[in-house]
């Protein structure tokens, strides 16, 4: 494991369960290979890889929603009021990475990401959906805690 792996793991080890993600992101790996071997060996027709296609594509958008959700409620456990509410007014998902605030935060996010990605200053499906659950998340954490303030 690289160096700087082991020093961010370590920073935000409270904030994850590194056991549970690991386990999850081996199980689906080893789930993808297993997957591929076995098309590979079957002599599927356009149809089959179509719906195939469409259940990966909407498996794959459903972990990017999710993966935002989780980042927004860990964001949102960590700012400060005024950023919290600031975050909460804000509607311009599309411009995002340009954001005066949280521009940095979403470029980050965007850069670490295979899927994710910026065309100029135009966000693609990926990024819109990473952004969606982020919204959600911070949304739900903020009606948790929002009557107890």
């Amino acid at each position: 494991m690289p160096d700087m792996l082991y020093q961010k793991m370590e920073r935000w080890r409270r904030s994850f369960n590194l056991s549970q993600m690991l386990q999850e992101a081996v199980a689906e790996a080893i789930q993808k290979k297993e997957d591929f071997q076995k098309r590979v060996q079957e002599d599927l027709d356009i149809t089959e890889v179509v719906e195939r296609l469409r259940r990966e594509k909407a498996q794959s958008e459903g972990n990017f929603f999710d993966t935002g959700r989780r980042d927004g409620v860990a964001w949102a456990k960590s700012a400060g009021y005024d950023d919290i509410m600031y975050a909460l007014s804000w509607e311009d998902i599309d411009k995002a990475p340009s954001d005066k605030i949280l521009g940095p935060y979403f470029l980050e996010k965007i850069e670490s990401s295979k899927l994710m990605q910026l065309d100029g200053e135009m966000i693609n499906e990926y990024t819109r959906i990473y952004l969606q659950g982020w919204q959600k998340g911070l949304s739900e954490f903020w009606e948790m805690i929002k009557d107890k303030l």
